[in-house]
């Protein structure tokens, strides 16, 4: 993790004077120019990790040329959990640099509501050392919403604790926006104790005058927009529009027709939430400005948006441009119309060539006996699958593919005693089983969507509680799933009766593994391949799976608190006609 650079000012001036040489010159380059919108024919010198000219007649004492490839500032993610990689810090680094990421605004919120801030300061720890640049924002909502039990609860005290260390920003996205909107005192006293610094939104679905009092209390950014209609709406606000494309959430294609010369400014692109399949396959914020690019929008204004704009936004007016005074992070490619790093320089350091990162990564640093060990605690003797038929229709979450939405469905209960998954008619069973504490809180449910026509997944992936998630088409299977899970000290796993057909350790919290994340990909697509042998029908049903707990986004989820509507911000039966 590595932040501003303490260069000696009177060198730089005498080098930037031309008065000494530069440590290295790049020759030959077409620099992308994010400040006037063209491609100039220019020399870039680097001197202690800084830009220090950009033009003709530069001397420095290495000289790389370029041979008229493009040069671009490093890419910036906006917002992202690098939890949702699998890996940590350490390990996810090597992935995103050698595609051209040299910055990431992250959001360690996952690990906080599984450890609170002892999984907070691991993360930091573990970025240590690396080239790549990791800005955090502290977790405004551990845990997400009073509607979830999460392993830890951070107060606006807390997180006071994070404001004096290296590379914190301000406050990552306040997810509970129905409590900011009633102004809920604990939560307006986290947004006061970061006035000033940055203050991520996150507020789908939300318009009128409810979204006028969210934005009064100082959020300024929103990353949940699925239509470009809402989109406007918060931009009309204020609000700086960042644009997700990641695993589960594909938002690009709907948000770019409101990307124009005069609206550019204001958007920003990050992944949020991107495996470790896609990112080794698409790529990160590389393959947004690709898609961007394809669909139309001007090169120069698809880096814009992955540079100069998160730069200016987050307040990090050290880097987003290839400018003197600004950190050597540079993205060389040889096609404007689809940039794919070709070398990419981290502080004036050569790290990336073709695509392939040129140090050994470090392993991940030293979890202590807590994080090893105490995030897996469940009696799953005492866990009862059974779901009793109640009065009415029976409420079912309705999957929404290449959203995290999910849609209200009733239906009309089966079954004698008690309800069944039905698997002819797509109707799967779901369990949310608290992890943290061994509570033997437990909320069933039903979903359609998923697609199995026989066996279960489970997994300790489940946003933002982290608790054991299992989705089946019997109650063997999931048992079993589930089983797999706890013994392995978290991942996700696929079962069919009594046997384990795939499994993904994921110890660190039950959310990362400290291998390669090369290692962890090639798990996950077989437990995805064994998912699909099943039936399972979404791109990646184990991300499907996660986010169908997330209770802070529309309109029905489930938690070990039982189902939430998520519209009415409250626990409902799972019958229509129950009290």
């Amino acid at each position: 993790m590595l932040y501003p650079l303490a260069m000696d000012i009177s060198r730089t001036l005498a080098i930037a004077r031309g008065d000494e040489p530069a440590e290295l010159l790049l020759t030959g380059a077409r620099v992308v120019d994010v400040f006037g919108g063209e491609v100039i024919e220019a020399d870039i010198a680097i001197a202690g990790g800084l830009i220090v000219g950009v033009g003709e007649g530069l001397d420095a004492e290495q000289r790389h040329d370029l041979d008229g490839r493009f040069v671009s500032p490093g890419f910036i993610d906006a917002h992202v959990h690098i939890e949702s990689a699998m890996v940590p810090p350490s390990r996810f680094a090597p992935a995103v640099l050698a595609r051209g990421v040299t910055c990431v605004i992250t959001d360690p919120h996952e690990i906080g509501n599984v450890l609170g801030l002892d999984g907070i300061r691991y993360m930091l720890r573990d970025s240590d050392g690396s080239p790549l640049t990791a800005y955090v924002n502290a977790p405004s909502c551990v845990p997400a919403s009073p509607l979830g039990s999460a392993g830890a609860a951070l107060e606006a005290d807390d997180l006071a604790e994070l404001l004096d260390e290296p590379g914190l920003l301000g406050l990552a996205e306040v997810m509970n926006f129905p409590g900011v909107v009633a102004g809920d005192p604990g939560l307006l006293d986290k947004i006061a104790r970061f006035e000033g610094r940055p203050i991520d939104g996150h507020a789908p679905g939300l318009g009128g005058q409810a979204l006028h009092a969210y934005v009064s209390a100082g959020i300024q950014s929103d990353h949940e927009c699925t239509t470009a209609e809402e989109a406007l709406g918060k931009l009309r606000l204020g609000l700086t529009i960042f644009i997700r494309e990641g695993s589960v959430a594909h938002d690009l294609a709907a948000l770019l027709p409101l990307v124009t010369p005069t609206t550019e400014r204001r958007f920003c692109f990050c992944t949020d939430d991107r495996t470790p399949i896609d990112l080794l396959e698409e790529g990160s914020i590389d393959h947004l400005i690709r898609m961007a690019i394809g669909r139309g929008l001007d090169p120069i204004s698809a880096i814009r948006l992955a540079t100069l704009n998160p730069a200016e936004h987050f307040g990090l007016r050290d880097r987003g441009a290839v400018a003197p005074g600004r950190v050597a992070d540079l993205v060389v490619f040889d096609d404007l119309e689809a940039p794919r790093a070709d070398e990419v320089y981290a502080r004036g350091t050569l790290v990336a060539r073709g695509g392939e990162y040129l140090a050994a990564p470090a392993g991940a640093a030293p979890t202590s006996d807590a994080e090893a060990t105490s995030t897996m605690n469940v009696d799953l003797s005492a866990v009862d699958f059974a779901v009793e038929v109640g009065e009415g229709e029976m409420r079912v979450i309705g999957i929404v593919p290449g959203q995290l939405l999910t849609t209200p469905l009733t239906v009309t209960p089966g079954g004698n005693g008690t309800v069944k998954a039905d698997p002819d008619s797509d109707l799967l069973k779901m369990a949310v089983v608290e992890r943290h504490r061994n509570s033997g809180q437990v909320g069933l449910g039903f979903v359609r969507g998923m697609g199995l026509r026989r066996g279960a997944l489970a997994g300790t992936v489940a946003h933002d509680h982290h608790n054991l998630i299992v989705v089946g088409a019997d109650d063997l299977s999931m048992r079993t799933a589930s089983a797999a899970v706890i013994e392995t000290g978290g991942g996700f796993a696929v079962a069919d009766g009594t046997e384990v057909l795939s499994i993904v350790p994921l110890p660190i919290a039950g959310l990362m593994a400290d291998r390669p994340v090369e290692e962890v990909a090639d798990q996950l697509r077989e437990a995805i391949e064994a998912a699909r042998g099943l039936g399972a029908v979404p791109d990646d049903p184990f991300m499907t799976l996660s986010f169908l707990g997330l209770e802070v986004i529309p309109s029905l989820k489930l938690t070990d608190q039982g189902l939430v509507d998520v519209e009415r911000f409250e626990v409902v039966p799972l019958f229509t006609g129950s009290a």
